[in-house]
């Protein structure tokens, strides 16, 4: 952001502020007056959560008026290092607050620990899965609490996007239910470019898949690659290519058959699978459009593909990549020096999609002060010191725009919630033999030319027996 825009944002922002609090102070504490960005309405039936209000009646409400002090909440999740830390700053207002300990332990070794203890009978009270198609195995085996038993659909409705509750709605033994509550989320069907150098070069953002092709072609003809692609991820590689497809399928198809082919139901050697990936071939098997050409793919590193769009000039001049990939851009670039814009619309009638990572909180033990934390963690402001530090966006409705540490990650929360469809990375849906399996490999096969498109999909199904 320019800084005569900052600070002219920051002007508004203060005289808002300073009106506010003048109308808080004559009218008193009206339902009618408008709370600072994360404090929600004063109203407790239509409260969003921000700060101390709760919907009248819930836990949430009695945790913060002290009911359950010195209990403790078990947490076990796969956050460790920097992440850990970020998690338990998120959460220490709310523990100082209340007077509830959440007792976080996280491991390297989540998806192979959380089902030892499940099984075994020693489950925590929550659990972070960042991976719903693990927690899906659960919940059909009626190990996981419905948070629908003690949130209101209207609470979570106010809370969620629709997308966000179908994602966590799943079959229990005696019929769906809501699985858990979605906390950090990350948005995967951005493209990053240099923004100097692409506005320099006169370039516009496309709109539409057409516009994305001929602005694909012009930057060929113009002498560069519009693309740097990687799928190289030592044990991993191939997984970016999966985004990739999973990204063009929700563009070609109606978001039924994604969840099909998600659950098995829509093989990948049907014909809507295998037009996704020809859409996706147009560009990756063009010499012309991807820098190294397709021999390059499958041996550079998913992190480094980002790098040629910083070279002076620019090798290349688009990454389709989410969020995270910030962390692998050449040190000592702002804000300024880089930009994003959407995957565009395939098929209009699929309107803009959105592919999405995240985390997913379940329940497995029922007690007041578990109710009151699972609450807290539908507000924004379980997240708010995470947002802030960057690197996250926040899957709720009440998060404050300013929280957000720069315009592009404020876009991304405004495109998750204007995104005419939402669905969770498909890979990481899948059983594992799939997800992390046949998928990787078959893709990186095809890729690679190894295997032709037939023999990729033929061999990608072997992993659902």
């Amino acid at each position: 952001m320019k800084s005569g825009r900052r600070n002219r944002v920051l002007s508004a922002f203060i005289l808002l502020t300073a009106l506010a609090m003048i109308v808080s102070a004559c009218g008193g504490n009206n339902n009618a007056g408008q709370n600072g960005g994360n404090q929600g309405t004063n109203d407790p039936q239509t409260n969003t959560g921000g700060g101390n209000n709760a919907p009248a009646g819930s836990a949430l409400e009695q945790a913060y008026n002290g009911d359950f002090k010195g209990t403790k909440v078990t947490m076990f999740g796969p956050f460790t290092d920097a992440d850990e830390v970020k998690f338990t700053e998120s959460i220490r207002a709310f523990e100082e607050t209340t007077g509830i300990d959440i007792a976080y332990e996280g491991s390297k070794e989540f998806e192979a620990t959380i089902s030892v203890r499940v099984n075994g009978g020693n489950a925590p009270d929550i659990a972070d899965f960042p991976q719903p198609g693990l927690l899906r195995g659960f919940v059909k085996d009626g190990k996981v609490i419905d948070v629908s038993t003690f949130m209101s659909e209207e609470h979570l409705k106010r809370q969620y996007n629709q997308s966000w509750l179908d994602m966590a709605s799943m079959p229990g033994p005696n019929g769906d239910v809501m699985a858990g509550v979605w906390a950090r989320s990350s948005v995967k069907s951005l493209v990053w470019y240099n923004k100097p150098e692409f506005e320099a070069a006169g370039y516009t953002v496309p709109k539409t898949w057409d516009e994305l092709m001929t602005l694909t072609d012009q930057i060929a003809q113009d002498g560069d690659p519009a693309w740097s692609i990687g799928i190289e991820s030592g044990a991993a590689t191939g997984w970016p290519a999966t985004d990739w497809l999973e990204d063009i399928m929700l563009r070609t198809t109606t978001p039924e058959n994604y969840d099909k082919w998600v659950a098995g139901e829509l093989p990948f050697t049907d014909d809507i699978v295998k037009n996704a990936v020809k859409r996706m071939s147009e560009i990756w098997f063009n010499d012309d459009y991807v820098y190294g050409g397709r021999k390059a793919i499958a041996t550079t590193s998913f992190g480094d593909a980002v790098r040629p769009l910083f070279d002076n000039p620019p090798k290349a001049w688009l990454h389709r990549q989410a969020g995270f990939i910030t962390s692998f851009f050449p040190e000592g670039l702002s804000a300024d020096n880089y930009d994003w814009f959407p995957l565009p619309p395939i098929n209009a009638e699929y309107g803009q999609p959105a592919l999405i990572s995240g985390d997913i909180y379940a329940m497995f033990n029922d007690r007041p002060e578990v109710r009151a934390v699972m609450e807290f963690f539908t507000t924004a402001e379980s997240l708010k010191t995470w947002i802030q530090s960057g690197g996250v966006t926040a899957p709720m409705n009440d998060a404050d725009p300013a929280w957000y540490p720069n315009e592009q990650e404020r876009r991304m929360a405004e495109f998750l919630q204007t995104a005419d469809t939402i669905r969770f990375d498909g890979s990481d849906l899948m059983p594992g033999s799939v997800g992390a399996g046949t998928f990787w490999k078959g893709m990186t096969d095809y890729v690679s030319g190894t295997a032709d498109l037939d023999q990729a999909m033929q061999q990608i199904q072997t992993g659902w027996k």
